[in-house]
């Protein structure tokens, strides 16, 4: 009697699809052709930033493209899956605020503050308030100058080192500056603090302001919001000349947890379909704009891997799993919730690849296999040369934040090793926007994630783990 295997593998093989070995060149070599000959990423980009917008957990928008995603993968053949996700759900309010007495003020002026609320911030009264304004640097002077703290507004000042991401460094720059808009406003908080103020953790200074996620909670939510860097400049230079008061209005909401899904669509494999190698993005974006660096690129290039693939006609032996993760930016339950339900068989999660740097141009791809296995992805290496995209970055971990725990559990990861020196330019603001992706870089995006992904589910020898990750 045949096996259902034998016959799922028939019914494939008589559908046309190919199998083929993880390291022949000429089939490495027409999947990077194929996915640099495709505009069908950039396309459901457009789709997602254009027509539905801002995705933020909770809201209509991300509900939307839950159903614009599961569709498009749908029409391709995939299996689709939505896994139940329960998210928060933020609304930002009005925001607005003005320095409205400093020295030198001439009489009936004030200044207006570009801001925007962080999420998970909480509410001033409708009316606002009005309070000193302190200046500090790090958690160190903040805890040095308690006695000012109570009742007043708190603005940490820290520039981002643009020199830092300008040399490769973007990512450290930002973890930099990112802790005092996570951890600040609780530090703030329990220390007295009216409200909070960050300056914006970004390298163009364009008076934009730079959203992000915050670690308060209920015991400890405060109005918290990030300045642009150059009204962040100006409190501190008019506090060189005496005290500074504003008048701060922010009034989001937070609401009950609302229903959501993490989107899963399935290539599925043949002799070994029971192992997965996960290529993914996040689908949730912040509300401020469109999302299409952090992350619809993401999302729109794992989707274009099972394109590539399926128009090709290649059937992998271990299934290939696309997942557009909902919930990274203030929360990553979506992470979360994948990984418990797949705990009791993490062994099976061969390897697992997560795209949120932005759409700059990759130029090969990181992750965190053991020094041993590094010489496995020479012919992944060599496939990607032509188009600029052949180094190849090992990590002790590459630390996604959607894949984190599947990361502490020994499944390897990887990430395309992009360009991220503009990338802090737009995160997080009103301009992320799809103007700035690049059609021929969201196209090498796919080059590299489907020619690894193919090669990830083909491999012969077994990968081994990922190095443990320090708790």
């Amino acid at each position: 009697m045949k096996t259902v295997l034998t016959v799922l593998m028939s019914c494939m093989l008589s559908a046309g699809a190919i199998a083929a070995p993880a390291n022949d060149p000429a089939t490495l070599g027409q999947i990077r052709d194929a996915a640099m000959k495709s505009d069908y990423a950039f396309e459901r980009l457009a789709d997602m930033t254009d027509l539905i917008g801002p995705r933020l957990s909770g809201s209509r928008g991300a509900a939307a493209a839950v159903d614009q995603v599961a569709d498009a993968m749908r029409k391709l053949g995939a299996k689709v899956t939505l896994q139940p996700v329960k998210v928060p759900h933020w609304v930002r309010g009005e925001e607005k605020a003005e320095l409205v007495d400093y020295a030198g003020r001439p009489a009936g002026l004030s200044q207006r503050v570009v801001l925007t609320a962080l999420g998970g911030s909480g509410a001033t009264p409708a009316a606002g308030i009005t309070a000193p304004v302190i200046v500090v640097r790090d958690f160190d002077e903040l805890k040095a100058r308690a006695a000012e703290v109570k009742g007043a507004i708190v603005l940490f000042d820290v520039k981002f080192d643009q020199e830092m991401a300008d040399r490769g460094l973007a990512g450290p720059a930002y973890g930099h500056g990112s802790r005092f808009r996570t951890q600040g406003p609780k530090v703030a908080s329990q220390m007295g603090a009216a409200a909070f103020l960050v300056r914006s953790v970004g390298g163009a200074d364009f008076r934009l302001a730079h959203t992000g996620a915050t670690a308060l909670s209920e015991a400890d939510r405060i109005p918290a919001a990030a300045v642009t860097a150059e009204d962040s400049m100006l409190i501190a230079r008019l506090l060189k000349r005496g005290p500074v008061k504003m008048h701060l209005t922010l009034t989001p909401q937070n609401l009950p947890d609302a229903d959501s899904f993490n989107v899963i669509a399935d290539l599925p494999g043949t002799d070994k379909a029971d192992e997965i190698v996960i290529v993914s993005g996040h689908l949730d974006s912040w509300d401020l704009a469109t999302g299409a660096h952090d992350d619809g690129a993401g999302v729109a290039g794992a989707m274009g891997v099972l394109q590539t693939l399926q128009a090709l006609k290649l059937q992998p032996r271990r299934t290939i799993r696309m997942i557009a993760w909902m919930n990274e930016e203030n929360g990553t339950r979506g992470g979360s919730a994948y990984h418990e339900a797949n705990k009791g068989t993490i062994l099976k999660q061969f390897a697992a690849m997560e795209s949120d740097g932005g759409a700059g141009r990759p130029f090969g791809i990181m992750g965190s296999v053991e020094p041993k296995a590094v010489k496995y992805f020479a012919p992944v290496q060599a496939a990607l040369l032509p188009i600029g995209a052949g180094v190849f970055t090992r990590r002790d971990h590459v630390g996604a934040a959607d894949l984190f725990l599947l990361e502490k559990d020994g499944v390897p990861l990887f990430q395309p090793e992009v360009d991220t020196s503009t990338y802090f330019h737009y995160h997080h603001t009103a301009a992320d926007t799809l103007d700035k992706v690049d059609p021929e870089n969201l196209r090498r995006h796919v080059a590299v994630m489907s020619t690894l992904s193919w090669y990830l589910a083909n491999m012969e020898q077994p990968l081994g783990r990922a190095p443990a990750v320090e708790k």
